[in-house]
């Protein structure tokens, strides 16, 4: 039998440019350049029908709307692809920021005041954690009372009063922009992308966040690996606390004024920039480019709707639409 070389095709070298198409096709998905293309067509519709969308005051409001609800949703986010939710994460932002202001108010210096509003959110996030993951109660049941414990303590603490005279350096946090080349940006809307960056890179860079995303799918299998599926969870809550407080503070900063009422029935609209932006109600897929495009799109949209006379009540109407169209097509992609 003669032996024959068998002639192999070349293999092409990866080049630099192949791996940079590489990473922006794993960056954007299918849904990304979906809810990217509705809300430039959005965008582009709003500057047509009103004169005032495109100005710098408006578009700067927008911003800083955008900026809080993103950074609130990036810790929801995180929550769901492990198969929870957090419905406390309005209550959580409102008590975070009372805190605060409390603690500005009685003369701590902003340093510290800041780290008592995250620690308020850290420890209302472990509750949830340590309730769903060591009990096993439903995350639902669980988020749904303690969103009603933590609005109940910050009327209780406030007996329904504001908390205002907040030092000018916290307010800054809400309300300066800074410079980019010859315009200015504002400074909350740098703080959420960084905060984006940072959870991008635990999701996707990390062994932890690997963890995370198979947890909703393998939870027995990462309990046979050796990984702690309990002190997990905890940490998942823990950090959607913390991104609460943090936004619950951007808030605060931006409005000068820290209400017992803040954030009230925000909740929704934090799962609906979660879920327009792809994160699966079943746990297990999720992206934070695609919760930043989710926030973008609830707030333009609500912006819009507000340029061009719609009641507040149509905002509910159009938000609830997007919430149960974005997890229609979730479940559809699933069947497929």
């Amino acid at each position: 039998m003669d032996d024959k070389a068998v002639a192999t095709p070349p293999v092409a070298p990866v080049t630099a440019p192949s791996r940079r198409v590489a990473r922006l096709q794993a960056l954007l998905t299918s849904h990304d350049l979906g809810v990217l293309g509705v809300l430039l067509a959005l965008v582009a519709f709003l500057s047509l029908r009103s004169d005032s969308f495109l100005s710098n005051q408006n578009l700067a409001n927008v911003a800083r709307n955008f900026s809080w609800l993103a950074v609130v949703a990036l810790g929801q986010s995180m929550v769901m692809i492990v198969g929870g939710i957090d419905l406390s994460v309005g209550a959580t932002l409102a008590l975070a920021g009372l805190i605060a202001a409390h603690c500005m108010q009685i003369g701590l210096p902003v340093p510290l005041a800041t780290l008592a509003g995250l620690g308020v959110g850290m420890a209302i996030g472990w509750v949830n954690g340590a309730t769903v993951a060591r009990i096993r109660l439903p995350a639902f049941i669980v988020t749904l009372a303690t969103m009603s414990i933590v609005r109940g303590i910050a009327y209780g603490l406030t007996s329904g009063w504001t908390v205002t005279g907040m030092p000018e350096e916290f307010l800054a946090l809400g309300q300066r922009s800074v410079g980019l080349g010859s315009c200015s940006v504002p400074l909350p809307f740098v703080l959420a992308l960084a905060m984006a960056l940072l959870v991008h890179l635990l999701l996707s860079e990390t062994v932890l966040g690997r963890y995370i995303y198979a947890l909703s799918r393998g939870e027995r299998a990462l309990r046979a690996s050796g990984v702690n599926v309990v002190r997990l969870k905890e940490l998942v809550y823990t950090l959607c606390g913390l991104l609460a407080a943090m936004g619950g503070l951007m808030m605060t900063a931006r409005l000068g004024v820290a209400a017992p009422s803040a954030g009230l029935g925000n909740e929704v609209d934090v799962v609906a920039a979660v879920v327009i932006g792809g994160t699966s109600m079943f746990g297990g897929v999720g992206s934070t480019l695609g919760v930043l495009l989710g926030a973008a799109l609830t707030q333009v949209l609500y912006n819009g709707l507000v340029l061009m006379g719609f009641s507040g009540h149509w905002q509910s109407v159009a938000i609830g639409a997007m919430i149960l169209g974005a997890v229609l097509l979730d479940y559809w992609r699933r069947r497929r």
